[in-house]
C-alpha cells in the first residue's frame, strides 16, 4: 500500500499518538524489517513529531498486529521469518522490482534510514536507483547471531557490514554495549555514533506515572509478567522449572507473540503448570498500563544469546515497567542488570539462576517489595521515556547533508 501523507492531524488507532499537522520539509525514506513491528511504529511517529515526512519500506512476519494498518505512507515488500536467511536473502531479492518502481521518491529523500544489515543493502540500493546522495543512518536494536558465528557465511557477513559502515553517515544504538563490544571490539567501527534507547513514546505521558504500590495479590503469589516477543527455549524452560518449584509462591503471565518458542512445546508446558498463563496479543503502548497493573515483576532474564546479544541489549520491557512502577528481575553483569542495580530499581541473580530465583522467592517480603517500589518511584521520566535524545538525533539527522 502506498497512500499520501494526510495534512490534518490524526491519531493512530493502534497507539494513541497524535500527529501535529505542522508542515514537514525532509523527505526521510525507511527501511525496516516489521512494518508493523511496535518499535517500528514508536521511531516513525518520533520522526514525523519531529518534523520528517516519512515513508516506510518493508516486509512483514505474520506473527502480530497483522491487521493493523499504519497511518503513515508505506509500501510492503512482502514477508519474511526470523532466523532463516536464506529465505530473507530471497526476499530481499524479491524486492529488487518494487524498489524500481518508487525511483522518483528515492531521489526526491534527504535521508535513508535502514535499520539491521539487510534493510541498509536495500537503503544503498535505493540510493543508487534514485541516483541519490543523500546521508544513510544505520540503526541496530540487535546483534543477530548470525554476525557473532564462526565460518566463511558469518565472516562474509561481517565484512559486508563492516564495508556499509565506512559509508553511513551516522549509526544508531539502542544499547552501549553494542558499541562496546562489538562495533568497536569486532567490526573497529571508528564513525560517528547516537544511544537511542528503547524508551517510550513521550505521549505516554498522558498517563500518570503510578505511585509506590503493594503486591497485586498482597505478597503471595507473586505475579512475573513477560509482555512482547517472547523468545528463547532455555529462557522458557527456566521459566518452566521455576513455574513448577514455586507453585503457589509464583504466577508466571505471558502476553504478547512467541517467536523463537515451539509453540507446541509451549502449549503443553502451559496446560501442565496451571501457574502459568498467556493471555494472548496485546496492543503496544495503549496496553501497557493495564499489563503492568497487573504484575509485581518484569522477566528481563533473557538467555537466548548469553554470550552476546542477550547480554547487551536493553529491552524495551525494562523501559515500559520501570515507568509504570514494576522491578525487573534480569541477570547480573548483563547490560540490563548492570542497570538495574546501578540505580536499585529490580532485582539481578547470576548462575546457577534457578537456584537463586527460588530462594529469591521464598524469602521476599512485602517490606523487599516497597523498597524497590520506593526507589522506582523516585526515578525521574526521561529514564523510561525519550526525550531530549530523540531530539537530538533528529537534529543530528537534520544536520546529516550529502558531500558537494
Amino acid at each position: 500500500m502506498d497512500a499520501s501523507i494526510d495534512e490534518r492531524a490524526h491519531v493512530d488507532l493502534m497507539s494513541g499518538w497524535t500527529r501535529s499537522p505542522e508542515r514537514t520539509t525532509r523527505a526521510l525514506v525507511y527501511f525496516g524489517s516489521e512494518v508493523r513491528d511496535a518499535s517500528t511504529v514508536k521511531r516513525v511517529q518520533q520522526f514525523i513529531d519531529h518534523g520528517f515526512a516519512v515513508t516506510v519500506f518493508g516486509f512483514h512476519r505474520t506473527r502480530y498486529n497483522n491487521d493493523y494498518q499504519p497511518p503513515w505512507p508505506h509500501v510492503t515488500l512482502g514477508k519474511t521469518i526470523d532466523g532463516r536467511y536464506g529465505h530473507r536473502l530471497r526476499a530481499l531479492a524479491g524486492a529488487i522490482p518494487t524498489l524500481l518502481g518508487h525511483r522518483r521518491r528515492f531521489a526526491d529523500a534527504s535521508i535513508f534510514y535502514a535499520r539491521n544489515i539487510d534493510q541498509l543493502l536495500l537503503a544503498f540500493l535505493a540510493r543508487r536507483l534514485g541516483g541519490s546522495r543523500a546521508p544513510i543512518v544505520y540503526e541496530v536494536l540487535d546483534i543477530p547471531p548470525i554476525l557473532m558465528s564462526r565460518g566463511p557465511r558469518a565472516a562474509l557477513i561481517r565484512w559486508i557490514e563492516r564495508r556499509c559502515l565506512k559509508l553511513v553517515d551516522l549509526l544508531a544504538l539502542s544499547s552501549p554495549a553494542f558499541h562496546r563490544n562489538y562495533y568497536a571490539a569486532v567490526q573497529r567501527h571508528r564513525g560517528p555514533w547516537f544511544l537511542v534507547e528503547n524508551k517510550l513514546h513521550p505521549s505516554i505521558a498522558t498517563i500518570a506515572r503510578p505511585p509506590t504500590r503493594p503486591p497485586v495479590k498482597g505478597g503471595r503469589p507473586w505475579v512475573v509478567g513477560y509482555f512482547g516477543l517472547i523468545r528463547g527455549e532455555e529462557t522458557f524452560a527456566l521459566m518452566a522449572r521455576l513455574a513448577e518449584r514455586l507453585q503457589g509462591t509464583v504466577e508466571f503471565v505471558f502476553r504478547g507473540a512467541l517467536t523463537t518458542v515451539d509453540p507446541a512445546n509451549f502449549q503443553r508446558t502451559l496446560e501442565r503448570l496451571p501457574n502459568m498463563t498467556f493471555g494472548g496479543p496485546y496492543q503496544p503502548h495503549t496496553d501497557l498500563e493495564t499489563l503492568y497493573r497487573e504484575v509485581d515483576f518484569a522477566w528481563a532474564l533473557d538467555l537466548e544469546h548469553a554470550d552476546h546479544n542477550s547480554r547487551w541489549l536493553m529491552p524495551c520491557r525494562f523501559y515500559e515497567a520501570g515507568y509504570f512502577g514494576v522491578p525487573c528481575l534480569a541477570v547480573r553483569d548483563f547490560e540490563v542488570g548492570s542497570v538495574v542495580q546501578r540505580h536499585g530499581i529490580g532485582f539481578t541473580f547470576e548462575p546457577p539462576l534457578e537456584d537463586q530465583l527460588v530462594r529469591f522467592f521464598e524469602a521476599l517480603t512485602v517490606d523487599d517489595y516497597a523498597r524497590i517500589g520506593g526507589a522506582l518511584a523516585r526515578m525521574p521520566d526521561d529514564v523510561f521515556v525519550a526525550g531530549d535524545d530523540v531530539a537530538r538525533l533528529c537534529k543530528l539527522m537534520d544536520g546529516l547533508r550529502p558531500p558537494p
